[in-house]
């Protein structure tokens, strides 16, 4: 009787879980290593027992690991067909990190040495036995505010709430229940659309969606402070995506006239009033749409005319140039030269008003450039590169949008960050887990025209916020005939700001704030601290 090499496979994972690369689940652990010590006579049965034992730990492994559930994989099997071997490539290499590789290496070593010595199996059995009945028996090890569920606001999600300590089923439950309760809140709240009065004067909105950005990404690759960040008269710092996923993430902004959704509602038939263009549309805005990709991947564009009621038809990249190509060989085109026929189109026409919604994934895993010296590097490598030139092309479309002599209000809404840094949760580019470092997007507005006589300088929101205050400030733009006044003051535009608690969710996948602490939850499992300080170097 012994574990004999297995004992290497437990070392290894009671170290990785230490590290928090990998979660660990006790009790499959301790019935895996009973089912490796059960005694067998014959050395066919303990051959077989060999041959049943490799896969079920690594299936064991994969349960323990942070890696998104096989379902959901087999699910987006489809889209990983399209995968060039290239970007395959560089997943796989992500997943080496030298220090671990030589931890591992070291358990090895050492565990053949001590082996002759000690009774390494026992002691693993030990453990694992303790880490069980620790598990049953310890007290909630996570700390929630002491506030009734049934009345919830921002700030309760927030550092101001005072901790306190609860039960294990108890605070499970309460933390269920806060979700709960969000989202029930949540359906409540909206914002509707006036239109104004027709003398008002007329403006066109303009959402820059922009995947594969967050304040992380810009914090990481030394951009957060890129001049086109002073270009707008509303900085959001706190703005959370609610999801780390670019369908989920557009459903979201595209419903941004009520209060969040959950994941599963977001597929789901919403009330008419939240639909944001529809609402635009009945204030009087025509609806367009500009990609800078062919909006085929993951169904993008069917998703945005099913679940997002946007039904444009979008505008044609014949002639524009080819920057980049995608993870699935498909074509990126330049974003200024798209901006830019966006713009011309709209000088020609004859609306009074539009809303348009411009989609660019430059910054999205996977893509490579086409030409120049980055075309040589690897996504993660290339994506500063990328990164300068869509700031840098952005900016230049402000300029010159104020320089056309249009009004326009344009809102810049990342759909999720680029996950660049990665956690000991996930790899690099991951983002199956919405953590904050990826939802926290440097979302923000401007408001442009050649007459409007600004009073006051940029406004930087630090308040929890989400799509609702984006709403928001658009009404505040409609009521206050904002390009009608003799003067603009950024400021009037945060009155009343409506605040949203941090709840990031995924298929599966829930991340949410409360008190001081981001908490974890995937599938049915129990909720779990999330180690958001706990970065990758």
């Amino acid at each position: 009787m012994g574990l004999g090499a297995w004992n290497i496979y437990f070392l290894a994972k009671f170290f990785l879980f230490w590290q928090h690369y990998i979660g660990f689940h006790p009790l499959e652990n301790l019935a895996f290593a009973a089912f490796l010590l059960m005694p067998v006579r014959s050395a066919t049965g303990r051959f077989l027992r060999q041959v049943v034992a490799f896969p079920a730990g690594v299936a064991l492994l994969y349960y323990d690991s942070w890696l998104p559930p096989v379902a959901r994989v087999l699910n987006q099997a489809d889209n990983m067909k399209g995968f060039s071997s290239t970007y395959l490539l560089e997943l796989v290499g992500r997943f080496f990190d030298v220090q671990v590789v030589a931890a591992l290496i070291l358990i090895w070593a050492v565990t053949r040495i001590i082996s002759r010595y000690l009774r390494i199996g026992t002691l693993v059995t030990v453990t694992l036995a303790s880490m069980v009945i620790w598990s049953t028996l310890k007290q909630e090890d996570v700390s929630m505010p002491s506030v009734s569920v049934t009345s919830i606001s921002p700030a309760v999600f927030g550092a101001e709430a005072t901790p306190s300590s609860a039960k294990n089923g108890d605070s499970q439950d309460s933390l269920n229940a806060v979700l709960e309760n969000f989202y029930h809140e949540e359906a409540k709240r909206k914002v509707n659309f006036i239109a104004p009065a027709s003398a008002a004067a007329p403006f066109d909105v303009l959402f820059l969606h922009i995947c594969s950005l967050s304040w992380d990404d810009l914090e990481f690759t030394g951009l957060s402070t890129h001049p086109l960040f002073d270009r707008f008269d509303l900085l959001f710092t706190n703005f959370n995506s609610a999801s780390s996923y670019s369908g989920p993430a557009m459903v979201h902004l595209l419903r941004a006239t009520c209060g969040q959704s959950s994941h599963h509602d977001l597929y789901q038939t919403a009330p008419g009033h939240c639909y944001l263009f529809q609402n635009l549309a009945q204030a009087g805005f025509s609806p367009q749409v500009a990609l800078n990709h062919d909006g085929h991947f993951d169904g993008f564009l069917e998703v945005m005319r099913e679940q997002g009621k946007l039904n444009a038809t979008p505008l044609s990249l014949d002639g524009i140039e080819i920057a980049q190509r995608s993870f699935d060989d498909s074509p990126i085109h330049a974003d200024l030269q798209v901006l830019n026929r966006w713009l011309e189109q709209r000088q020609q026409s004859m609306k009074p008003k539009v809303a348009a919604y411009y989609n660019t994934i430059s910054l999205h895993d996977g893509n490579r450039l086409v030409t120049g010296p980055g075309s040589k590097l690897s996504s993660l490598k290339s994506y500063p590169q990328r990164l300068r030139t869509l700031l840098d092309d952005l900016e230049a479309f402000l300029r010159q949008v104020e320089a056309s002599g249009r009004q326009m209000v344009v809102v810049l809404a990342p759909e999720h960050g680029a996950a660049l840094r990665g956690d000991r949760m996930q790899i690099a580019g991951m983002r199956e887990i919405p953590s904050p470092a990826i939802t926290r997007v440097p979302a923000a507005i401007a408001v442009i025209g050649p007459n409007l006589k600004r009073k006051g300088r940029q406004v930087r929101n630090d308040a929890p916020v989400s799509y609702l205050a984006i709403s928001h400030v658009i009404e505040q733009v409609l009521q206050e005939d904002v390009f009608g006044n003799s003067s603009f003051d950024p400021a009037r535009l945060v009155t009343n700001l409506p605040q949203t608690a941090f709840v990031a969710e995924n298929e599966g996948t829930v991340v949410m704030r409360y008190g001081d602490q981001y908490y974890l939850r995937l599938g049915k499992e129990d909720w779990s601290k999330y180690p958001v300080a706990e970065l990758r170097p």
